[in-house]
């Protein structure tokens, strides 16, 4: 009787954290240690559900086990169909809108280079076919921006670079943005120093405000990791992100080490005023970080968002660069001016 009672009892535990872990945010969870690292990675976590249901399904067989393992067998099949069900929703890739070729449009593209890990070279021809205006690179110094600017003037497309270092001693504590030149000219309005009200607090962000006030606020972000010594920062990097999208003409992008479901909670829209490009375009299930992981398998850490006069017209995680060396992959969004 007592035997039974513990199981129960563990099944129960067993389905209370099946629904925390799926959908946390529910209970103001999403932003917490473990919890935070679950649901990343809700494409991982569908496969270890369902290898651990086929462990218990075996189980069954020993008919002292049955009733037990045959409820953890349900648990895990419902938490990894909710998994499936909620990336599906979120997408595997597509496009949001049809471009209208008339109106104003910007191509992002962000790219966490691991320390300077691709070429230069590397970097630039991917910017260059894609035609992008705004080139977000966290881990990136100015050197190496400079290089990528070079080789971009020299293949027509020039670009100012704009870098932000909290020291020389890692290359992931600088942050680099590339601005055309068509965009008008910018300045840099976020802190040399760590830490708000004037930047992120472990690993820099630029943000970059046009000079005579017309254009969107350009914002290269990275956001530093939730490892245990970091939630706190961590949070307070989000909240402070969430405030840089609080006006009305914003275009983010780069590293924010958090997917949408993190985002919760901080503004109106999935992040202070600012929407999520991959969620608009119907790629928000697609993973941009490891490399060493299929992408369906991944988290999607790497965004581009921007407040509602933007409509996004295509969002794209680029896995055709995962030998390039970075564990991160590029991510391109085109984004047209509504109306």
């Amino acid at each position: 009787m007592l035997a039974r009672l513990l199981s129960a009892l563990v099944v129960l535990v067993v389905a209370a954290l099946a629904v925390v872990f799926t959908w946390p945010q529910a209970f103001g969870l999403q932003n917490e240690w473990v919890i935070s690292h679950v649901v990343a990675l809700r494409g991982a976590a569908v496969v270890c559900a369902l290898i651990a249901a086929v462990v218990f399904g075996l189980l069954s067989f020993a008919k002292p086990l049955r009733g037990f393992t045959i409820g953890l067998v349900v648990i895990l099949l419902v938490y990894a169909g909710a998994n499936v069900a909620i990336l599906s929703a979120r997408g595997f890739g597509g496009e949001a809108a049809p471009a209208d070729e008339t109106s104003e449009s910007i191509t992002v593209l962000s790219w966490n280079t691991l320390g300077e890990v691709p070429e230069a070279s590397t970097i630039a021809e991917l910017a260059l076919e894609r035609g992008a205006d705004i080139v977000s690179l966290p881990e990136t110094t100015e050197p190496l921006g400079e290089e990528v600017a070079i080789a971009m003037r020299e293949g027509g497309r020039p670009m100012w670079v704009k870098t932000i270092a909290f020291d020389q001693i890692a290359k992931a504590r600088s942050t680099t943005l590339l601005i055309s030149p068509d965009l008008g000219d910018y300045e840099v309005v976020s802190a040399e120093g760590s830490g708000p009200p004037g930047n992120t607090n472990t690993l820099p962000t630029v943000v970059a405000a046009p000079v005579n006030g017309e254009g969107p606020t350009i914002v290269a972000v990275h956001a530093v990791a939730p490892i245990r010594w970091e939630m706190r920062n961590w949070r307070s990097d989000l909240d402070w992100l969430a405030e840089q999208c609080a006006g009305d003409d914003v275009i983010m992008a780069g590293d924010f080490n958090a997917t949408v479901d993190h985002f919760a909670g901080r503004g109106a829209a999935d992040l202070g005023n600012c929407a999520d490009a991959a969620v608009a375009a119907g790629s928000a299930g697609l993973g941009t970080w490891p490399t060493d992981l299929p992408a369906l398998l991944g988290s999607p850490i790497d965004h581009v968002l921007a407040t509602p006069n933007w409509t996004v017209t295509s969002f794209d995680v680029l896995d055709e660069y995962d030998d390039s060396g970075s564990d991160h992959r590029p991510v391109v969004a085109t984004l047209e001016r509504a109306g």
